[in-house]
């Protein structure tokens, strides 16, 4: 019987610090939690109480952390208006599928930001359901006609009806004191992060992504309640320049998107040390015209080649970048690590920085360094095992069949490869 003591040795060794692999490695699991790890040869003593796994010169990863996805969204596998005929219960179903995808490609965390509440962080967190550990925003908050405004000119609020779930806190404040009392009210609701839009965007009917979104009074009242309540991120989506500006100077803790970024913002973001989640995947995939608002498919056209230009400069000025996909928009769920290579071909990223961005970086942009990211004695043992060389090969990662096993706090999430042999307990069983 499985009972999460297991050593695991002949491996190569990819921390997510940004250090070089350790070829010949070994890492202790102890009750879900690594608790040492390094060269074999300096394996401590007491190591043979242990479960031995010999995984045959494969590379072990961090568990990846996608900074930015949508489980209530469908990406291409559907339209969210779908969600306009359907129950409540059959789109939380529906999310079911969505988080265990997601988990068995590779990401053990993964923070929602926009139509997951506190309810499936729970759920996660107790094993009732397999999926990344959870972040979650519950709503994004803007103004009346901004990027959270879908209001169809029939008076549905579609945004609403197709992707909240009953009982969410609304997405549009106009006002300061409504700012402050939306923040609280997430925070009441059990929000890890507050999510802003300071920009039009490209999917949403009323604005553009050059328009100013949330006023920046509105910003930094924001960022000021999220201080207050005991520090929680504040991510922004902001693609156009006055989008970007407002946010950066009103404080926040990451730009989402910062497509229209240029090299006065690239440097206040350094100085501030904010974080850049550029989402490059989700501007791979034009909108089909025929399934997105009125002038979706023309601002994404735009857009889309604005961000590949923007990429290499951001990571160039130092920016510290995150992985974040937009999963469920146009990118399919499971498809996140895609966005690594992403970050080495568009961003000109080496191997080993794009992975950093997965892991270490994501997790101090998540606020749960101390618990996941990399792979050091006392944090989580979450772990992903593949048979590509992924500083030779960053976009076989991508590829299920090269993601042999997934492990989430010491729990088989899946093992693909039988290289685990059911040597440590199953995730859900």
């Amino acid at each position: 019987m499985a009972d999460g003591r297991v050593l695991l040795e002949n491996m190569r060794l990819i921390d997510g610090r940004g250090g070089d692999p350790v070829d010949d490695a070994a890492l202790l699991v102890d009750g879900g939690r690594i608790s040492w790890v390094g060269p074999v040869v300096e394996l401590p003593e007491g190591h043979d109480e242990h479960r031995r796994v010999d995984l045959g010169g494969r590379t072990v990863c961090p568990g990846f952390i996608d900074a930015h996805v949508h489980f209530a969204l469908p990406g291409r596998e559907g339209s969210p208006l779908e969600g306009l005929q359907e129950p409540a219960s059959y789109r939380v179903l529906k999310v079911l599928q969505r988080l265990r995808t997601t988990l068995e490609n590779g990401v053990t965390t993964a923070r929602d930001l926009l139509g997951l509440d506190a309810g499936f962080r729970r759920a996660v967190a107790e094993r009732r359901i397999p999926g990344p550990r959870l972040l979650v925003s519950i709503a994004m908050l803007s103004q009346r006609a901004g990027h959270g405004d879908f209001m169809t000119p029939s008076g549905i609020d579609a945004l609403a009806a197709a992707v909240a779930l009953p009982g969410s806190p609304p997405n549009l404040v106009d006002s300061v004191d409504a700012m402050r009392l939306r923040v609280r009210e997430l925070v009441a609701a059990g929000a890890d992060c507050v999510k802003l839009a300071s920009s039009g965007g490209v999917t949403s009917p009323h604005d553009d992504p050059d328009w100013l979104g949330l006023r920046p009074e509105m910003i930094r009242a924001a960022v000021e309640e999220a201080a207050a309540y005991g520090g929680r991120p504040v991510a922004v989506h902001a693609i156009g320049r006055p989008g970007i500006e407002a946010a950066v100077r009103a404080g926040v803790t990451s730009i989402e998107h910062g497509y229209a970024l240029d090299d006065e913002l690239r440097a206040e973001m350094v100085e501030r040390g904010q974080f850049l989640v550029p989402t490059l995947l989700e501007t791979m995939t034009e909108p089909d015209p025929a399934r997105s608002a009125p002038g979706a498919y023309e601002k994404a056209v735009r857009w889309h080649r604005v961000a590949h230009e923007s990429a290499a400069r951001s990571v160039e000025a130092g920016i510290r970048i995150v992985l974040g996909t937009d999963a469920g928009i146009t990118p399919e769920h499971g498809t996140n690590l895609r966005e690594l290579d992403l970050l080495v071909r568009l961003g000109g990223m080496t191997p080993l920085q794009a992975i950093t961005a997965g892991t270490r970086n994501a997790a101090e942009l998540c606020g749960v360094g101390e618990v996941t990211g990399t792979l050091e004695a006392g944090k989580a043992a979450d772990l992903v095992v593949t048979d590509v060389d992924p500083l030779t090969n960053i976009a076989g990662l991508a590829e299920p069949a090269h993601v042999l096993a997934v492990v989430k706090e010491g729990r088989i999430a899946i093992d693909r490869g039988g290289v685990l042999a059911g040597a440590l307990p199953e995730l859900c069983p």
